[in-house]
């Protein structure tokens, strides 16, 4: 009898992680990805204990850690003065939660699970193959490819993005499609030279503001650090821009930032070629598979980067495949079993990161009240609330 084969579209962070996941549960994966290279873009990213958790089980953790920063703690600062709000030790991160948090470039970690990926002889990459459909056809699950031709296999795997395909076979509603959210994010690297030797330390720094927030901490190997702010703003390009690589409207990154610390102000000024990033939501899918087609990542539940769970949930999709195909041989009934593993804690973290953005955003008295808050709870108990998604 043949191997079981899977096709994943999509060679993103999703897109390799579910290909591991595939492959470890015996079938044969074959990954079409529409650039012609896996080429450096996004910025840093963090990968929490529920994340790098997965990542050990699919044999992908050292690979990830060899490229990543291991940060001490998380400081909350007060953007206009950088008061200390609280801080989130993360010292003991494995005791507590059973893996380590990350903090790396998102190319850096590509790259790791790319070559874990290869390395497999199970499974096959092809770069330049644009998907546009999937179906289902017949006993099989079938996507075209927009240069002409097709594939089938057992099932398919849609890690393709925001404006998945894949989604397509899944989504009833005619008002599915990307919506703004309001909120843009400027991302840039400085070099760590050019940067004040207190935010070259170990960790990740938040700074929260009025309408606006700040998330800066060092990579590779200290040589760079990575700053991404996110304000509140139109964006007046097309919905359908690359969503990792607008151009930046650096005035009004400059206007949003003008009443913060002189610090903050340094920091945004020892970066260059600061590119934007729309934020850009769905409505939450009532079920993440439909036959022998299943979505992950942002295809399937895209989030606002407010608890940095969009590659950490994309990776937790990856890990309950692998459990259900490891299970059974029925794909339909083991894709059903995958969304209901994933749908209700993947819709919970998208509602939650929308509701963290308004805590960062807040102004005048609210803002007051939360930066009181914080410091009255202090890092344990932040530590306690984060139990249900790190622990996971």
């Amino acid at each position: 009898m043949d191997a079981r084969r899977a096709i994943v579209v999509g060679a993103g962070v999703g897109g390799l992680a579910a290909a591991l996941a595939a492959a470890r549960a015996g079938l044969d994966v074959s990954i079409y990805e529409r650039a012609p290279a896996l080429e450096e873009f996004g910025a840093g990213l963090q990968l929490t204990p529920n994340a790098t958790r997965v990542l050990a089980k699919l044999g992908a953790l050292d690979a990830v850690r060899d490229v990543a920063m291991v940060p001490d703690a998380v400081s909350v600062l007060r953007g206009s003065d950088d008061a200390v709000l609280m801080q989130l030790a993360l010292g003991d991160a494995e005791r507590r939660w059973g893996a380590p948090y990350l903090a790396m470039h998102r190319a850096d970690l590509q790259q790791a699970l790319a070559r874990v990926a290869l390395a497999d002889p199970r499974i096959r990459l092809t770069l330049g193959a644009p998907v546009a459909s999937a179906a289902t056809d017949g006993d099989l699950a079938a996507v075209e490819f927009a240069q002409g031709g097709k594939d089938a296999a057992d099932l398919v795997i849609g890690a393709d993005g925001l404006r998945s395909q894949a989604r397509r076979q899944l989504a009833s509603s005619q008002t599915d499609g990307p919506a703004f959210t309001g909120r843009v994010a400027f991302r840039a690297t400085a070099p760590a030279d050019r940067v004040d030797r207190r935010w070259r330390e170990a960790r990740v720094v938040l700074r929260l503001g009025p309408n606006a927030h700040l998330v800066h901490y060092p990579l590779r190997a200290n040589s760079i650090v990575n700053i991404v702010a996110v304000i509140e703003d139109s964006w007046r390009g097309s919905e359908t821009d690359h969503a990792w690589d607008g151009v930046a409207d650096r005035p009004a990154l400059d206007r949003a930032f003008a009443s913060w610390s002189a610090s903050t102000r340094k920091l945004l000024a020892a970066a260059e070629n600061w590119r934007a990033w729309p934020l850009f939501g769905r409505p939450a899918l009532g079920a993440f598979a439909l036959g022998r087609i299943a979505v992950v990542g942002d295809a399937a539940h895209p989030m606002v980067p407010f608890l940095a769970q969009g590659a950490a949930q994309a990776i937790e999709d990856a890990g309950a495949l692998a459990n259900v195909l490891a299970e059974t041989d029925d794909v339909p009934q083991a894709l059903a079993a995958y969304s209901r593993a994933r749908v209700a804690r993947a819709t919970r973290v998208q509602t939650e990161a929308l509701r963290q953005g308004r805590i960062y955003h807040m102004a005048g008295a609210l803002a007051l009240a939360r930066d009181a808050t914080m410091r009255v709870l202090g890092g344990k108990a932040l530590s306690a609330r984060y139990d249900w998604l790190y622990g996971a």
